[in-house]
């Protein structure tokens, strides 16, 4: 893949995928803006290791569920380095619950999926417009595709279907410019060591049964396909929802 001057925003970049998507890319010609909500010394070490392979970084901490927030980072990107030319969208969450669920963590999950990226990517347009090397990747769930897999996570998958109608808006909209704009839906995937996890170790067994490849993901199994969709080898695929989950949702 050809290495890149561009200037890259990762959301959710203190570990898991987010924080693999940025040491993967990370080198000489590659200024990064890293963010996070709250996990500041995520952000760092993350952060040490992009600089010591070559970019520029700058981190930025803020809740994504607060209005203000999704257009700041991408002033500050601009702010800091010029212009912005790509954009992972990685930072979300996942929760719990049936139809039935307070309507209160759907109005979160809308905030911070949705409609987080709706504020990043209008006010990121016109940069993406004009870059030579414009690209948008949204990490998405399984769960707005498989149903039936381990309990319900209504709000969930809610928020990461229409992050993915909007996805495919932009990319239609950014397509005349060459910029693309893709989704990926990773299944179930291993955090880090220390961060949190919804399942316990007999359910990720369960769940690993459940796959065809035998195997829960890891983050770099998703970190990769960015990478590739950041690239210019990926510049003719746009408005797409690469599935990376073993063969969850042939299952």
């Amino acid at each position: 893949m050809a290495s890149n001057d561009r200037i890259v925003l990762i959301t959710g970049a203190a570990s898991g995928i987010g924080a693999v998507v940025c040491r993967r890319i990370a080198g000489q010609g590659t200024k990064l803006l890293i963010h996070a909500r709250h996990n500041q010394a995520g952000l760092d070490a993350v952060a040490d290791a992009a600089r010591k392979a070559g970019s520029a970084v700058v981190t930025a901490l803020g809740d994504l569920t607060e209005p203000d927030v999704p257009a700041r980072l991408i002033n500050a990107t601009v702010q800091e380095f010029g212009t912005i030319d790509q954009i992972v969208s990685n930072a979300g969450f996942a929760q719990r619950g049936n139809i039935d669920a307070n309507i209160e963590h759907l109005t979160r999950a809308e905030r911070g999926m949705p409609e987080a990226f709706f504020r990043m990517a209008s006010t990121a347009l016109p940069y993406l417009e004009k870059s030579t090397c414009g690209r948008v990747v949204a990490v998405s769930s399984f769960v707005a595709h498989v149903f039936a897999a381990d309990g319900l996570f209504a709000v969930t998958a809610a928020a990461k279907a229409a992050l993915e109608a909007l996805a495919k808006t932009l990319a239609v909209q950014l397509a005349p410019s060459g910029a693309t704009v893709n989704c990926i839906a990773p299944g179930y995937t291993k955090k880090d060591a220390t961060g949190h996890s919804a399942l316990s170790e007999e359910a990720w067994a369960e769940a690993a049964r459940k796959i065809p490849m035998g195997r829960i993901g890891t983050p770099d199994d998703a970190a990769a396909l960015i990478e590739f969709l950041l690239s210019d080898d990926a510049g003719f695929i746009t408005g797409q929802i690469i599935h990376v989950d073993g063969g969850l949702t042939l299952a």
